[in-house]
């Protein structure tokens, strides 16, 4: 599984070339618009659409009709990945759909993710919007990851081992190996039993770390960042904001006595 962020700035004056899907592929529109021709079919794809691709599917694009460019966040899945999903191979066919409710949602929040904006980890909506596409597709809702003793007791284990290397770099599929299950099995496992995703556990973990050392004598605020798993400083000091209320600095201000931070933060909630 694989997320690339595409802009094309291709305009009406170009002149479309055949092109072949090396992947199976489902391309989010979030911006702009381009035509799309395969297997004898033609397709206008606009803001929230999705191009479905097909390993080995040759296609064209075309913008005669279209002069803004675009911007997709496209999915590329391994066979394996789409066995994974339920669907097989053979059903997967090249074509565009027109924005749909069930999807453009899941879309906007796997953009949010990409632009580091959200707790829920791309690499969890990487699989979440094919699942989502493939009920869609099918018309078949996926089933309920089953959570007997011996799988509830699996989720609390990686969670456990989630809350100790949360200072790590961590993946889901690292995360899944360590449970011995596929990053879709795993991801839904998880997030049934534990009842956030395994990033949003992750993500949590490192803020209770954060809030902790912030609390004490810690070191500078870009340390805390590093120390606790985030990659710079100003996606910690964004997760924490959207999380507290309060940015890191004030947090710490707080916790140190000032506690007129936190009353302004009740009455503008409306609170005291």
């Amino acid at each position: 599984m694989s997320v690339i962020d595409y802009r094309c700035t291709t305009g009406p004056a170009e002149k479309p070339f055949i092109e072949v899907h090396d992947s199976f592929s489902l391309s989010y529109v979030r911006k702009g618009s381009f035509g799309y021709r395969t297997r004898g079919q033609s397709f206008e794809l606009v803001a929230g659409s999705v191009l479905v691709g097909k390993a080995g599917d040759e296609f064209v694009c075309t913008h005669d009709n279209h002069s803004c460019g675009d911007e997709c966040l496209a999915f590329h899945l391994a066979p394996e990945a789409v066995d994974a999903l339920g669907l097989r191979a053979s059903a997967w066919l090249s074509r565009g759909l027109p924005p749909l409710a069930e999807l453009v949602v899941i879309g906007e929040l796997a953009q949010t993710a990409a632009q580091g904006r959200s707790d829920i980890g791309l690499d969890e909506l990487g699989w979440l919007f094919p699942a989502r596409f493939v009920e869609v597709a099918s018309g078949q809702k996926q089933p309920v990851a089953h959570a007997d003793s011996r799988h509830r007791r699996r989720a609390v284990e990686v969670a456990l081992w989630l809350d100790a290397h949360s200072h790590e770099p961590v993946d889901l599929e690292g995360t899944a190996r360590q449970a011995g299950l596929s990053p879709f099995h795993f991801l839904r496992l998880f997030a049934r039993v534990i009842g956030v995703t395994p990033h949003q556990y992750l993500v949590r973990s490192r803020l209770r770390r954060a809030a902790r050392l912030l609390s004490d004598d810690a070191p500078s605020i870009t340390n805390v960042a590093l120390d606790v798993g985030f990659a710079d400083l100003s996606n910690f000091v964004r997760t924490f904001r959207r999380a507290a209320g309060v940015s890191p600095r004030d947090f710490r201000k707080a916790a140190k006595g000032q506690r007129k931070i936190f009353q302004e933060r009740l009455e503008r909630l409306h609170l005291t």
